[in-house]
């Protein structure tokens, strides 16, 4: 019961859309009819600008810590129900059932789930993503650099195996949904950071 419990309470919280509420609250818009059309920071960056797009941020990253602790609390610290809750949560943010099953790419919401979960492995990964995005300012080649080398430091740093494999879920995960992103990257039609926002 707990289980069942922890995964409709994580997938409920990562259904909460920030960029939407955001978006409504600060310009009466939809986020999702405007810019890329993703409901997430990176689009409320272009869309609103660097405020709105920190606060969307930092509310994703922390419905997944929420979604993992919840589920902590929950689950008297069972592994297994933290880690599905956080996969809920991250589905939840990908298809919210308040918004329509439309929702983002699950990336901050990744960060929260994952640097909970294995807080080293995330780090280092996010480290290196971050250096992506400062260095080409493709945030969608940020992303997937954090997604695949999450795996990698997961094994190299001997987490349970448990955990490999919901990194390499979260990998498959993050392509499938920048898969758009991956096709404008090879033709070089991806759009960077600092590009001009898109009107209202």
């Amino acid at each position: 019961m707990e289980w069942i419990i922890s995964i409709i309470l994580a997938y409920l919280l990562g259904s909460i859309s920030f960029s939407y509420i955001v978006g409504k609250k600060l310009a009466n818009i939809d986020i999702r009819q405007h810019g890329s059309g993703n409901a997430g920071a990176t689009n409320t960056l272009r869309v609103l600008g660097k405020g709105p797009a920190a606060l969307v941020f930092l509310l994703d990253v922390l419905k997944g810590v929420a979604s993992v602790l919840t589920a902590k609390y929950l689950g008297d610290g069972s592994h297994a129900i933290m880690i599905t809750s956080g996969l809920a949560s991250i589905v939840g943010h990908n298809w919210p059932v308040f918004f329509h099953f439309k929702g983002g790419k699950g990336v901050a919401t990744t960060i929260g789930v994952m640097a909970t979960l294995v807080f080293k492995a995330a780090f280092f990964a996010g480290i290196f993503a971050i250096l992506s995005i400062v260095i080409t300012r493709y945030v969608s080649l940020g992303s997937l650099i954090f997604a695949t080398l999450l795996s990698v430091f997961i094994y190299f740093l001997d987490y349970e195996l448990i955990y490999l494999y919901v990194g390499l879920l979260i990998t498959i995960l993050a392509y499938i949904r920048h898969y758009k992103n991956i096709i404008n990257l090879m033709k070089g039609k991806e759009r960077r950071l600092g590009d001009s926002k898109r009107s209202l």
